[in-house]
């Protein structure tokens, strides 16, 4: 039997080592929620960040962390994706499906990201995050949307793949996931 030797323990991950496998290991109970949220007029909802570990600021689905509020570890993907919905883009859905979910980099990390869809969206706010986020909301027309991704990947943006298969969900995702 192999044993795990915690190599550092952080907020929100702890890396480990078992054999000769490094990796990380989320501490939140729930994992991630990635939210495919569709307006009433077909736009999809993207945000834009800095994120600190690339040194880049990225183009992604509104997103967040599942159980990360104190309270809250039992807190499903449908409330998470609520709350950050709200949160990051000012849209309350009036329904949220839950699609699928698996692993984010199987082989570097044991987090699991759900994907949802927020649909009969309302806009409360501007959004742009909780005061430690500098989020910018973009509505892009469906249609648009790949070639608005990779437009934006030309001016040096990062984009993270996970969005490509969240507009194959959009397209899909009902036939897929009944």
């Amino acid at each position: 039997m192999t044993t795990t030797e915690v190599l550092h323990e952080g907020r929100w991950l702890r890396l480990l080592k078992r054999g000769r496998w490094e990796y990380a290991e989320r501490t939140n109970p729930g994992g991630a929620v990635i939210i495919i949220a569709l307006t009433d007029t077909d736009k999809i909802l993207f945000v834009e960040q800095w994120r600190e570990p690339i040194q880049a600021k990225t183009i992604e689905m509104p997103a967040g962390l599942i159980g990360d509020i104190a309270g809250s570890h039992d807190e499903s993907a449908i409330l998470a994706a609520e709350r950050e919905l709200l949160e990051e883009t000012g849209y309350r859905a009036a329904h949220i499906d839950y699609l699928t979910e698996g692993p984010s980099s199987a082989g570097m990390s044991n987090e699991v990201i759900a994907f949802v869809r927020a649909r009969g969206l309302v806009r409360e706010h501007a959004g742009g995050g909780d005061n430690t986020e500098d989020i910018i909301v973009h509505e892009v027309p469906r249609a648009d949307a790949s070639h608005w991704l990779i437009g934006k990947m030309r001016e040096g943006y990062s984009i993270d793949p996970k969005l490509f298969a969240g507009l194959y969900f959009l397209e899909h995702g009902e036939t897929l996931f009944r």
